[in-house]
């Protein structure tokens, strides 16, 4: 009984750090779904609001070390609580329609306390959470539960939108405000669930909370970047990313290349949408079920082998079979995503400085959304037509293809390593 309620414990925990990162990032990519409204309510250019994001990314990539050591010094549940509280006072000010200067002071906090902050401290929190033979569940159903509750809030937030903007009286800019509420109202209301409701790591010795303290930072960073599971696992995740990123030009391939519609394409992208909770947390059970490194393995070159093909789909394709192939890479795609985490267990790293790993893998992993859209601009106006997308689809699924051979050194390592023991 004992050992059933702290397992009912620790999934209510996992369940609230997923809710509270579905609600983080919606509020700063409201673009996704009210880009027009956004330029419309705000009197700025997109190239303007571009720049906001621009720099959001900017903020995310010079944060991401910093934020695991933060991790580990700082008790993850107090940061977790703090970037709700930031993020959702900052959407308050958002709301109120500011000037373009005072709206980039907005972006610059929002990737404060959604970067420096958030990032490391939750997912340190749910791979402390974790049991190891629960590591590959527990990511999973972090990426797919936080998709399906980003996908629940923005069903709410278009509907209220339309309710709103077809209210005799009301405009853009006051349906555009209450869905800002909406989110706000919900970052707030999590900010004090968390604070009370999650526990603090107490599984670290006195010891190691000590070195944690007294050593410095390049000390914990020359002892991390030693390690070569770390590196593997960085591959791995930006290969990963990498092939998620892929699915982001499905949109105009289908249009340029095939002549879809545009709400013929819309419908085909939302589906693969729900993909993300099926293939994260389906991917999660299966990991800790079967070796996580030789299911990454499999699922990396299966995702690999899909979008290459997807580039040679000949033009007089089925809708069916783009369909079909579109919500396969999907499902893939964010079934890697949400298991790749998972691979830190296997790197060995003491709680103390996991944070720090943490850090040092996203500032890898995480580093295509800098270079990716770079990339894909200059082939796709270097070579118009299909010749850009070949390349790139096929250049992205190469990388795949190191993914796998990083995933499977991985387990080598792993299965090596515990003979020893």
């Amino acid at each position: 009984m004992q050992i059933e309620k702290a397992d009912l414990r620790r999934y209510l925990q996992l369940a609230i750090i997923i809710v509270a990162a579905g609600a983080m990032y919606p509020l700063l990519y409201l673009r996704q779904n009210f880009e027009v409204s956004i330029l419309e309510s705000f009197s700025i250019t997109l190239t303007q609001l571009s720049q906001c994001y621009a720099m959001l990314g900017v903020i995310f990539v010079v944060t991401y070390l910093p934020s695991g050591w933060l991790a580990d010094r700082v008790s993850p549940r107090l940061l977790v609580t703090f970037s709700l509280t930031a993020t959702g006072l900052l959407g308050l000010w958002f709301s109120s329609i500011p000037s373009f200067e005072e709206l980039q002071l907005i972006f610059i906090g929002w990737g404060i306390a959604t970067g420096l902050t958030f990032w490391s401290a939750h997912i340190k929190m749910v791979a402390i959470l974790a049991q190891k033979h629960e590591q590959s569940r527990f990511f999973g159903l972090l990426d797919g539960g936080r998709g399906l509750f980003e996908a629940l809030l923005a069903t709410i937030a278009v509907a209220w939108f339309a309710y709103s903007i077809d209210t005799p009286g009301s405009g853009t800019d006051r349906a555009l405000t209450e869905v800002i509420y909406l989110y706000v109202g919900v970052l707030l209301i999590l900010a004090p669930i968390v604070y009370f409701a999650l526990e603090d790591d107490h599984s670290s010795s006195q010891l190691e909370q000590k070195e944690s303290s007294d050593n410095s930072f390049f000390e914990d960073l020359i002892v991390i970047g030693s390690r070569k599971e770390i590196w593997l696992s960085a591959v791995i995740i930006i290969c990963g990313y990498q092939l998620f990123w892929a699915t982001y030009s499905f949109s105009g391939y289908l249009q340029n290349i095939f002549g879809m519609s545009a709400v013929a394409v819309g419908s085909i992208t939302v589906a693969k949408l729900w993909m993300r909770p099926i293939g994260a947390a389906g991917a999660g059970f299966i990991g800790d079920y079967l070796d996580r490194q030789h299911v990454i393995t499999v699922l990396m070159a299966l995702a690999s082998i899909c979008l290459a093909a997807m580039a040679f789909l000949p033009a007089s394709a089925a809708s069916g079979l783009l369909l079909t192939v579109v919500l396969l890479i999907g499902l893939l795609t964010y079934a890697v995503r949400g298991i790749y985490w998972a691979t830190l267990d296997s790197c060995h790293v003491p709680n103390r400085i996991k944070g720090l790993a943490i850090g040092l893998i996203s500032l890898i992993g995480y580093s295509p959304d800098i270079y990716l859209p770079l990339i894909n601009a200059a082939l796709l106006e270097a070579y118009p037509g299909r010749t850009g997308y070949v390349i790139y689809f096929v250049g992205i699924s190469a990388m795949g293809v190191i993914g796998v051979i990083c995933a499977w050194q991985l387990g080598r390592v792993v299965r090596r390593t515990e003979n020893k023991r």
